[in-house]
């Protein structure tokens, strides 16, 4: 595993930085330097920090060049592109057309042990923990102390600290959903011995209270740098967390849901008008609604992955790739006739594109097969003419907790037997209606949710959790075109509803056991 050589240093390239959020951290790495120098200086603590962000963001240490996983090319490896392969490719809300190694295996669901992207994600999800290892490790009381770290300084540092913690708790989180039962690797782990195994319910409780330790030490909600984690991130993570606890763990835990989205509703959050500006260039600009993201700029955030992935990867056929603020499509990502059918002919947030697109997918590595979908462009909203400030690696952040999510976790978890209140559950899915451009509904179940939160968080990261919670994963309760590897969908193994671990992870480390059916 290639990131094992920057676990007890972590040094920055030129272009690991917070993009959009701390534009000023673009240095040259430091040299010759290790853990015992870099953390004697609190003007290294930024740099450190943003690599930690950056592992989000990019593949490598210089955008994606000198990728920090193996085998793998630092485009391909980007975390939030590998994410949306196992979270959106594997269901009805797209397909690609790609034939690169074993990608066409996603949406078919006939993934094996050695699929290089799910081992990718993986190796992904280690690393940005083992950079989050190395920053706490250093960063503890007797550290900061032993270090002269004082003052207005200290305060900065144990804000850091926490969002290490954050961070890390969220990249095992992402293990717990993906892959179930694997390896506990913290700042404490000798590096003479294999990790240990752990299972899918302790796991839980590890991120439940690394997620809570975070919170009480975070900067409260919308004090801090914008892409930054704070309090309300936290608090969004540990909602979505207790959503899923009955997969988890076998037990429900919604009125946890309902505090938490609470907590969250309360610290002044407010939906953004216009839909469709938060997927733009200027995304990060008077935007209420956004509670975390992950951050990209076109001049500093040069990545294959992430939203530069989502805007080129989604243009093709006859679609005009300047009105998307790029240079060019590659005409890969597209959507399913099941997706297309939960939407209102009015639905604002239906944007497919039909011009010469099919409905019907006969081959998936035809691009005009399926209806194009309109989600993520490299404009501005104040106007959509003028592009970001390069057409190749797009401006746009990407949200991974908003508003939006928090209401429709409220009214999922109200409906499962929370303690929240049917009435505010109601008007908070009518205000994302009326946003839509849709008439108000007067009741809802738990169908209407899971098919609202794939209309409004459509290509956010998170539609096959909400399947595998629904139980429609890998049913026959739930078909679309070409899951299991037919054109009408079939049901696949339960097994699917996780990942397999690694082959080469399981040869490397014998307390792992590999997830039942592969």
């Amino acid at each position: 595993m290639k990131f094992r050589k920057y676990i007890s240093i972590a040094l920055l390239g030129t272009t690991l930085i917070l993009g959009s959020c701390v534009k000023d951290l673009e240095q040259e790495p430091i040299v010759g330097a290790t853990s015992a120098t870099l953390y004697k200086d609190f003007n290294n603590y930024p740099l450190l920090l943003s690599k930690l962000y950056g592992c989000l963001a990019v593949g490598g240490q210089s955008g994606d060049g000198d990728g920090d996983i193996a085998d793998i090319d630092g485009g391909f490896s980007n975390y939030m592109r590998l994410l949306f392969y196992m979270q959106n490719i594997t269901t009805d809300e797209a397909v690609i057309g790609w034939n690169d190694g074993s990608l066409p295996t996603m949406h078919k669901m006939t993934w094996t042990a050695s699929n290089e992207f799910i081992n990718a994600m993986y190796y992904r999800l280690y690393a940005e923990i083992a950079f989050c290892n190395d920053f706490i490790k250093n960063t503890t009381d007797d550290k900061l102390a032993s270090n002269a770290i004082s003052g207005n300084q200290l305060a900065e540092a144990k804000y850091m600290r926490a969002e290490a913690r954050f961070l890390r708790a969220q990249a095992y989180y992402h293990l717990l959903d993906l892959f179930g039962n694997v390896s506990k690797v913290t700042e404490m782990t000798s590096s003479t011995e294999l990790p240990p195994r752990i299972t899918r319910s302790e796991l839980f409780s590890y991120v439940e209270s690394e997620l809570t330790a975070a919170a009480a030490e975070l900067k409260a909600p919308k004090t801090n740098d914008y892409g930054r984690a704070d309090q309300a991130a936290a608090w969004s993570l540990l909602a979505k967390l207790y959503l899923n606890a009955k997969v988890y763990t076998g037990t429900e835990r919604n009125n946890d849901v309902v505090n938490y989205c609470n907590k969250v509703i309360s610290a002044g959050y407010s939906l953004k008008s216009n839909y469709t500006a938060l997927f733009m260039a200027d995304n990060n600009l008077n935007n209420p609604e956004q509670i975390f993201s992950v951050n990209y700029d076109g001049l500093r955030t040069k990545t294959y992955g992430g939203t530069t992935f989502m805007v080129h990867a989604a243009i093709g056929g006859t679609m005009n790739f300047t009105e998307f603020g790029v240079n060019g499509g590659w005409g890969g990502l597209r959507t399913t006739k099941s997706f297309v059918n939960l939407f209102e002919s009015n639905d604002q947030r239906g944007r497919f594109y039909t011009n010469g697109q099919s409905l019907e997918i006969n081959d998936l590595g035809t691009f005009t097969d399926g209806y194009a979908f309109i989600k993520y462009k490299n404009v501005l909203s104040t106007n959509p003419s003028q592009a970001g400030q390069d057409t190749n690696f797009v401006d746009t952040d990407m949200p991974l907790y908003r508003l939006a999510d928090i209401y429709l976790m409220y009214a999922e978890a109200t409906v499962r037997g929370g303690n929240g209140n049917q009435a505010t559950a109601l008007g908070y899915l009518n205000s994302l209606r009326t946003r839509a451009g849709l008439s108000v509904i007067a009741s809802y179940n738990l169908d209407y949710i899971l098919n609202e939160r794939s209309r409004e968080l459509s290509w956010e990261l998170t539609r096959r959790t909400d399947l595998v919670r629904f139980g429609k994963f890998t049913t026959s309760t739930y078909l679309w075109p070409w899951k299991g590897g037919t054109k009408d969908g079939v049901a696949v193994g339960d097994y699917r509803n996780i990942f397999p671990i690694p082959s080469n992870e399981l040869n490397v480390n014998k307390n792992l056991v590999q997830n039942p059916g592969y």
